[in-house]
């Protein structure tokens, strides 16, 4: 497949699949996903110990945490996707595609959240510490979307636009994977400086929850595959719920502390 950057001068031949091993075929979308994932264990062992969280912890956590995120995310996706609703069965067919981030992450947190109760581990230092990370493992695994040509915008003329052909017709769009790319890697930088110096348990959660979710409302208008319910896309609906519950959520204990530190004072 053929994709352009017109006014940049760039022409790109690519292929979905990166290779083949014993007859089965490896796609780049997969190498990405596992490739966030490495950076992320190799991120959080070297802050093992960070805010009482080790990385034993981490790992026993993983074995949960990564099949259950993709299991959401697929079943986020299959839910509000009218073709699975019409064959069930097609749920169990990955490898046509198909996950949804804030199915994931919804199913992520529910399973962090039910491992810390067990094993007595408060859940909002483990959300700031693995936080950083999942935005990283945003910015990296957005780049299966470009390989498999999707999660790009309506038609353009700006500088960066994307060419491609859609069903025999050659368009040129937003290449709005790539902005999803940029904003969740400057996320998880800031995180990263932000969590040096953290005020309370949660802030670097809530931060992220609010920059992500301005992020992907402004990108998500500019989609053309967006999941639809009743004419108003899902994911701008679940962006401006977290987007008021983490704001209000990080004011509040904002507060708390700001009181916190003026009764230590006095």
């Amino acid at each position: 497949m053929l994709v352009q950057f017109p006014g940049l001068g760039i022409q790109l031949h690519i292929n979905r699949i990166a290779f083949s091993l014993f007859g089965i075929d490896i796609y780049w979308y997969a190498i990405f996903i596992v490739l966030g994932i490495i950076l992320a264990f190799i991120i959080l062992k070297a802050q093992d110990g960070k805010f009482g969280i080790h990385f034993e912890d981490i790992l026993n956590l993983s074995i949960y945490l990564i099949p259950i995120s993709f299991l959401s995310a697929r079943l986020y996706y299959c839910i509000f996707s009218s073709s699975f609703l019409e064959n069930p069965l097609q749920f169990f067919n990955f490898r046509t595609g198909g996950l949804a981030i804030y199915g994931g992450v919804i199913g992520g947190v529910i399973t962090c959240f039910v491992y810390c109760k067990k094993k007595k581990i408060h859940f909002l230092d483990l959300y700031d510490l693995v936080v950083p990370c999942l935005a990283l493992g945003q910015a990296i695994g957005r780049w299966g979307n470009f390989f498999n040509i999707e999660a790009y915008g309506t038609q353009t003329n700006l500088p960066w636009r994307m060419g491609i052909v859609e069903n025999g017709i050659y368009k040129e769009v937003h290449p709005a994977f790539l902005y999803e790319s940029i904003a969740t890697f400057c996320i998880f930088i800031f995180l990263m400086i932000k969590n040096k110096k953290r005020k309370f348990s949660g802030e670097t959660t809530y931060l992220y929850l609010i920059l992500y979710s301005i992020a992907r409302f402004l990108i998500e208008g500019l989609r053309t595959d967006s999941l639809m319910f009743l004419n108003l896309r899902i994911s701008q609906i679940v962006s401006v719920m977290l987007f008021a519950v983490s704001c209000f959520m990080l004011s509040k204990n904002r507060i708390k502390q700001k009181r916190k530190n003026q009764n230590e004072v006095k």
